[in-house]
């Protein structure tokens, strides 16, 4: 079957009915693990299938000629760990063993790529329910991916990037059902999309996210980068993440896309950054992007005042809002402009309370701005985040900026209405962009700020304060408005007197 047999939409339908066989006595937050691991393995298992079915047509019934070439695939698939063996046992009791005995030796085999990658995972694990119901779950499970729309063969469907649609295309799903753990590891894509065009990253580009959830915020840096240069793959994409599961979601991510050139991290960035260089310090990137958790409860306060990186010098964030560690942390890693080289530049989400709150707050606020390193505040529509109905806004920093003032931009009343969620459309994000990049007033949409302004406002960034939106209401004409009153009075005095003569006409009448 080509490519043209089949479409996006067609391999989302196939990958979301999989989840059928949990729903109703699994969790989705606990499942969403499963479908999306076993979407990976079906992958590998359909592309290394696929290369060798070609070497064999090519080159006849030659096993060891046909097991060297595939020493070259970006991957080793052992025997046992092929998902067509575990199908092909799936009546027989111990699917879960089975198959986490499949994923340990897909790990070995596979060390410096996808090394720990299933560490969280255990398809042999109780949540699924005791051994005969497990079992059973994992059969239609995997009769579920056996089915002819979830042929994953590149020679099927053509493009790498189908697959790692699907892969964001489930994650969205399950953010959409997760409520507040959403924000875990998804940020909307529309949002995504927004920040890598803020950012323009370009070839050879160092690109970092710090709390890089799945990783779907560099992929979208990434695309822009192959967008805008050919396909190039000219550049690097860097990440840390704190929770052990959603760093599997990343790895595999990355994977799927086909983007090798990465490097995530597991660990906390704030207590424990792992992106350093050489020498042990911070490593810097020209481009730092990141939808950090809101107002971060418990973020290693009580070791700030010692950090060996210097990060939080403007000063210690308040103990309970981890807001400006991350801020601080992501400043930190910015490369430093030259006459020769352009700085680095970050874009971060925040909640409106960054912008105002005052304290410990406030003074670095003042610091960052006195420093000239903000460059935007760009105010977002509520209801854009899964788990959360607050609206938030994206600061950007860059290390050169060319002016000392810094653009106000509301976009928070632009924006697709949704039942519960809305979304950013493309013609948003299109106004968003174009307004940041001409950096000049828009009416009632964005004010391009003095630093004296924002010092007369005590160096309160609040929207509001510098983007006026007031709509003046239509004068009402007051006569008309009697006269037209006037008319109703009339008219239903004369609808009145009808009424009464039909009612007398049968017979009720006085």
């Amino acid at each position: 079957m080509s490519e043209t047999n089949i479409n996006q939409g067609q391999i989302n339908k196939a990958v979301w009915r999989a989840c059928d066989t949990f729903r109703g006595t699994v969790d989705p937050s606990i499942y969403k693990d499963y479908v999306l691991t076993m979407l990976f393995v079906k992958y590998l298992s359909d592309v290394w299938q696929d290369h060798w079915d070609a070497y064999q047509k090519e080159h006849g019934d030659h096993p060891d000629l046909i097991r060297e070439l595939m020493k070259n695939e970006r991957f080793v698939l052992p025997p046992a760990a092929n998902f067509y063996s575990l199908y092909e046992h799936r009546h027989e009791p111990g699917n879960g063993e089975r198959i986490d005995k499949a994923l340990h030796a897909i790990e070995e085999e596979n060390i410096q790529k996808l090394s720990d990658v299933f560490q969280d995972i255990s398809f042999n694990s109780n949540k699924l329910g005791d051994e005969k119901q497990k079992n059973e779950i994992l059969k239609a499970l995997l009769e579920d991916f056996h089915k002819p729309e979830l042929n994953l063969r590149p020679s099927r469907i053509g493009r790498l990037d189908i697959i790692g649609n699907a892969y964001e295309y489930l994650i969205a799903q399950f953010a959409a059902t997760s409520g507040k753990k959403a924000g875990e590891f998804y940020t909307p894509a529309e949002v995504s999309e927004l920040i890598a065009e803020l950012m323009a990253p370009a070839e050879g580009d160092q690109i970092c996210d710090p709390a890089c959830g799945s990783g779907s915020l560099l992929l979208k840096c990434a695309n822009q980068i192959k967008n805008a240069y050919n396909g190039s793959k000219r550049f690097a994409l860097y990440g840390q993440e704190a929770i052990g599961s959603t760093w599997a979601l990343a790895k595999m991510n990355m994977f799927l896309h086909g983007v090798d050139n990465h490097r995530i991290e597991w660990g906390d960035t704030l207590r424990n950054p792992k992106l350093l260089d050489d020498k042990g310090r911070l490593r810097l990137f020209d481009v730092v992007v990141a939808n950090p958790p809101f107002s971060l409860d418990k973020w290693g306060h009580e070791g700030a005042g010692d950090d060996p990186h210097g990060r939080y010098r403007r000063g210690i964030p308040p103990k309970t809002k981890g807001d400006y560690a991350f801020i601080l942390h992501m400043i930190e890693t910015l490369k430093p402009g030259s006459s020769s080289k352009e700085g680095g530049r970050m874009a971060v989400v925040v909640p409106h309370g960054v912008l105002f709150r005052g304290s410990s707050e406030g003074k670095i606020r003042r610091q960052l701005i006195e420093e000239n390193l903000l460059d935007a505040v760009i105010g977002l529509p509520e209801k854009l985040f899964f788990g959360t109905g607050i609206p938030a806004a994206i600061l950007v920093f860059r290390q050169d900026k060319t002016d000392e003032n810094v653009l106000f931009i509301d976009a928070s009343r632009e924006f697709r209405a949704g039942k519960n969620q809305n979304a950013l459309s493309e013609e948003n994000i299109r106004k968003i962009v174009e307004t940041y990049t001409n950096r000049a007033d828009v009416d009632k949409y964005a004010h391009l700020v003095t630093p004296e302004e924002i010092a007369e406002n005590d160096f309160n960034l609040n929207i509001p304060r510098y983007v006026d939106t007031f709509e003046e209401e239509e004068e009402i004409d007051l006569m008309a408005v009697r006269a037209e009153r006037i008319q109703i009075k009339e008219k239903l005095a004369s609808l009145e007197q009808e009424m009464e003569g039909y009612l007398k006409g049968l017979g009720y009448g006085s």
